[in-house]
């Protein structure tokens, strides 16, 4: 195998390497079943210091929510101002080393199962875009394991896009290769080494490549590529960098259940919020790069469940920390996690949620890379060791801290504890501090029912109150949606339960063309914010 194919995988083969691997694996779980626990026991025999800590954690959680709230705000204006500029007219303008025709779009779609409804809303996304789709080279990743399926959508898709791109191209990943984990990761880095095959035999250079790796059902906005492009060309050492979009989930958002709703919204503000941060941000689900950066590190990792955030991990140790991720303002929508009931899709929101929390296998990858990996400035290091430790605790630990442990001293502190002036003053302290922090709810109940997209014509106008109204399940979906799956994940990594993909259920429950807005494709999905 080429040496740069294998860059971004570690050599365990020295035991006291395993040892320390294994010892990062234990580390997230340590840390949030130690905190946890420890303000359990500490209730008993220390409530004094358990409510101190907890007043801490409640004030210290009030700063942040104000903090985060201004982000997410600033992020909804500016991507409401991106929306409504001609990314293709700048893209056509600019003046600088490159030309924007030079470029070619390469979309990578992995596909396991998926209907053809779904996979045709993402085509349909793809032909509405405001950049010629002359410069796009699609590619569609069938799984060998879903051969007659993924073949069969992939002839009707092909019949009725094809002529639409420069090129449309369809392969097949084989099943069991050794060493592979069955995944979206797998199938890309299959699709990809094919792509590079033909762009040889094309003599198309793989600078020139912009490559957008998307789930089956991501659909992008009209100025999506424009955006991008203009991005790129503006974006000094473009090929050292990843650019991401902000993942929205309104393709089929008016027929899920108001938990899955609120839980796919916080997901959308968090990535809203990191906008504006993006010296902290990662790559997550859709996202775009360079092809040839994409070759160098050998494209993405083949075993893990995570590939879409190690590859900025993979990236950045490749190049000694030369490498980042610039912000798009501009959405892309998927599927909301759906079932054919209520509870199936409450089910179907756990498991994908303990998977995003099966992220945390990302953690001992980046400590254990950077000990081995040398040149990399010490800052650069501890910034996204920080990052990646406090994040996933956080994750863990934060929304069961502040909804259940926080009155653990006044049930188990004692008499003696309960007639403090602190245990008298904790419970007005607490839910003074959690009211304030309530206008982070109150703000993402607004921006959340601004970005809700047309309603489809089975649905009554009064189903947009429950939008709003939907917002006060968010303590219940930041513990069973966010600390519960996080740990659980945390502790099968800690036990080396490892965890293989699963690729969430995209039912669709209505017709594309039934949207009340007329238009039956991404337009749709996206108001004029």
């Amino acid at each position: 195998m080429d040496p740069k194919g294998i860059a971004h995988y570690i050599s365990l083969d020295d035991p006291s390497d395993r040892i320390l691997y294994r010892s990062l694996e234990i580390l997230p779980a340590a840390l949030a079943w130690g905190t946890l626990l420890s303000c359990i026991i500490f209730s008993f025999v220390k409530p004094v210091s358990v409510a101190i800590f907890i007043i801490a954690f409640d004030l210290h959680w009030l700063l942040r929510v104000s903090y985060l709230c201004v982000h997410q705000v600033a992020s909804y204006f500016r991507m409401k101002h991106h929306l409504r500029m001609d990314w293709f007219s700048k893209c056509q303008n600019f003046q600088g080393d490159k030309n924007w025709n030079e470029f070619y779009h390469l979309i990578i779609l992995p596909t396991y199962k998926e209907e053809l409804e779904v996979l045709e809303t993402t085509f349909k996304a793809l032909v509405d875009s405001d950049y010629p789709q002359k410069k796009m080279i699609v590619v569609l990743g069938v799984e060998e394991r879903d051969r007659e399926n993924g073949l069969k959508n992939a002839r009707a898709l092909e019949e009725k896009f094809s002529n639409q791109f420069y090129k449309f191209m369809v392969t097949v990943h084989p099943a069991d290769i050794v060493g592979e984990l069955a995944g979206k990761g797998s199938n890309e880095t299959w699709a990809g080494r094919e792509v590079q095959k033909w762009l040889d035999t094309q003599s198309i250079p793989y600078d020139d490549v912009i490559v957008s790796v998307f789930d089956a059902d991501t659909c992008v906005h009209p100025k999506y590529f424009s955006c991008l492009t203009y991005h790129y060309l503006a974006t000094p050492d473009r090929t050292h960098a990843s650019y991401q979009p902000i993942p929205f989930f309104n393709n089929n958002l008016w027929d899920a259940p108001a938990l899955a709703r609120v839980a796919s919204a916080s997901t959308t503000f968090w990535h809203m919020m990191e906008q504006e941060r993006p010296e902290r941000m990662g790559t997550f689900s859709s996202h775009a790069m360079s092809f040839q950066t994409a070759v160098e590190i050998g494209f993405w990792q083949t075993n893990i469940v995570s590939e879409d955030s190690r590859i900025f991990y993979q990236c950045f140790f490749y190049y000694h920390g030369g490498y980042r991720v610039v912000p798009l303002y501009m959405p892309v929508s998927m599927d909301t996690v759906l079932g054919k009931s209520f509870w199936e899709s409450i089910v179907n929101q756990y498991k994908q949620r303990r998977r995003w929390g099966w992220g945390v296998e990302n953690l001992p990858y980046v400590i254990f890379r950077s000990i081995k990996t040398a040149g990399i400035p010490f800052w650069k290091i501890m910034r996204i060791v920080y990052r990646e430790l406090e994040g996933k605790y956080s994750w863990a630990v934060t929304a069961i801290i502040l909804v259940i442990v926080g009155w653990m001293p006044l049930f188990f502190g004692g008499d003696a504890f309960r007639e403090t002036v602190l245990a008298r003053n904790l419970p007005y302290l607490t839910r003074l501090l959690m009211s304030l922090s309530m206008v982070g709810i109150f703000v993402s109940a607004i921006i959340s029912t601004v970005l809700v997209p047309p309603r489809p014509r089975q649905h009554r106008r009064y189903e947009y109150f429950y939008m709003v109204l939907q917002w006060i399940l968010l303590p219940i979906v930041t513990i069973f949606f966010g600390s519960v799956p996080a740990i659980d994940a945390q502790t099968r990594l800690a036990l080396k339960k490892y965890m293989g993909f699963l690729v969430t259920p995209k039912p669709r429950l209505y017709k594309a063309e039934n949207i009340k807005d007329a238009k039956a494709h991404s337009s749709a999905l996206f108001k004029e914010v």
